[in-house]
C-alpha cells in the first residue's frame, strides 16, 4: 500500500517478479478489493495503512494491524525471507527494528543507497547512511562501513572493498568533529580497507566501494545528486528538442546515451538496504513503478538467498558499553 503509485504498481511489480523470474511474493494489504487482480499471489490481511505524512514510530506502535508491522512480522516469523516497501521509510524502518530487531553489537540500523559511477563500469558505490541515523556517534559510523563492507562483498561479489569517509576535504584534518573520530577509528584499523577521506564531487566518481556518513549528510547528498541529475537530463532534453538541427543531433546522441541513462535510473537499482536488523528490509523509491519494485523483489530474493544478513552479523563489532 506504500508508495505514490500504490496500489497498483505495486502488485504488478509484484506479479511480474513471480511470473517472469519465480520468486514467490506475499502481498500484505487489505482484503476489499482495493488491490486488483493479485494473480494468484498469497495475501496477507492487514486492516490499516500507515500514510507517507504519520509519524514513523508512533503510527507502527498505534497501528499493530497495517501493512508495514504485518510484513515485518512475516519476516521474523519465517513466513517471508525479506521485506519490500515504498511506502513510509521512517515507518518501514521502524517496523523492520521493532519487530524484527536489531543484530547483536549493532548499535543503530543504516540505509545502504547504491551510487552509480557512469561510464566506468563495476560495481556502484554504497553510500551508508543515507537517511536512517540524522545524529551520530564515531562508533556508529565504523560499524555502518563493517556493514556496507559486508553487503558489498555478498551482493557484488567484490575481494576487500575499499572504504571512504565523507567529508569537506581529503586531509584527515578536515571535517567536523564527527568525522575526525571517525578518521581515526578507521585509521587505526576497524576490520576494514580504509582509503581516506572522500568529498561531495567524489560520489559518482567510484572513488571507493563504500562511502560512510551520518543519516543527515547522506540523506541531503543523496537527495542533491538527485536533483542535479534529473534538473541536467531536463535541460539535455530542452536543448535537443529546441531546433531541427539539435533535433537532428539528438537523433545520433540520444541512443550513445541511453546506456549512461540506465546506469543513474534507481527504477533499476533495486532499492536501498536497510542494514543492521535481523531480516532482509528493502526499501523502494516513493515513486517506484512496476519495474522498480520487479527490481527490488528480485534483489530482496538475491539477498536472502545469499545469507546476507549472516554476514553482516559477522562482520560488525560488538557495540560500544
Amino acid at each position: 500500500m506504500g508508495g505514490d503509485k500504490a496500489p497498483g504498481e505495486i502488485v504488478a511489480g509484484a506479479r511480474r517478479a513471480h511470473d517472469e523470474l519465480g520468486i514467490p511474493v506475499v502481498l500484505v494489504g487489505p482484503d476489499d478489493g482495493s488491490l486488483g487482480d493479485l494473480g494468484g499471489l498469497d495475501l496477507l490481511v492487514a486492516s490499516e495503512v500507515i500514510a507517507m505524512d504519520e509519524d514513523p514510530a508512533r503510527s507502527v506502535r498505534t497501528k499493530k494491524d497495517s501493512s508495514l508491522v504485518r510484513c515485518a512480522e512475516a519476516v521474523r516469523d519465517g513466513r517471508a525471507s525479506a521485506m519490500v516497501s515504498a511506502g513510509n521509510t521512517g515507518a518501514a524502518m521502524a517496523s523492520a527494528l521493532l519487530r524484527m530487531g536489531r543484530l547483536p553489537g549493532v548499535a543503530r540500523p543504516a540505509i545502504a543507497t547504491p551510487l552509480p559511477a557512469p561510464g566506468r563500469g563495476g560495481p556502484p558505490t554504497i553510500l551508508i547512511d543515507a537517511g536512517a541515523n540524522a545524529e551520530c556517534q564515531s562508533e556508529w559510523l565504523v560499524q555502518f562501513a563493517q556493514m556496507a563492507v559486508a553487503y558489498v562483498e555478498r551482493r557484488y561479489g567484490t575481494k576487500d572493498p575499499s572504504v571512504a569517509l565523507l567529508s569537506n576535504g581529503e586531509e584527515e584534518t578536515k571535517g567536523s568533529p564527527l568525522v575526525k573520530e571517525t578518521h581515526a577509528l578507521l585509521r587505526a584499523g576497524a576490520g576494514v580497507r580504509f582509503v581516506g577521506n572522500v568529498e561531495g564531487r567524489d560520489l559518482l566518481a567510484g572513488r571507493a566501494d563504500v562511502v560512510v556518513t551520518d543519516g543527515f549528510t547522506g540523506n541531503v547528498a543523496l537527495k542533491s545528486l538527485e536533483g542535479a541529475l534529473s534538473a541536467f537530463l531536463g535541460i539535455l532534453g530542452t536543448v535537443i528538442g529546441s531546433t531541427p538541427e539539435t533535433k537532428a543531433a539528438g537523433d545520433v546522441l540520444v541512443p550513445a546515451l541511453l546506456p549512461y541513462a540506465a546506469e543513474v535510473d534507481p527504477e533499476e537499482t533495486g532499492g536501498a538496504l536497510l542494514l543492521g536488523v535481523d531480516g532482509v528490509c528493502i526499501i523502494s523509491h516513493g515513486s517506484s513503478s512496476a519495474r522498480a519494485v520487479l527490481n527490488a523483489v528480485k534483489l530482496a530474493h538475491e539477498m536472502a538467498e545469499a545469507d546476507l544478513v549472516g554476514h553482516v552479523r559477522a562482520a560488525v563489532a560488538p557495540a560500544p558499553a
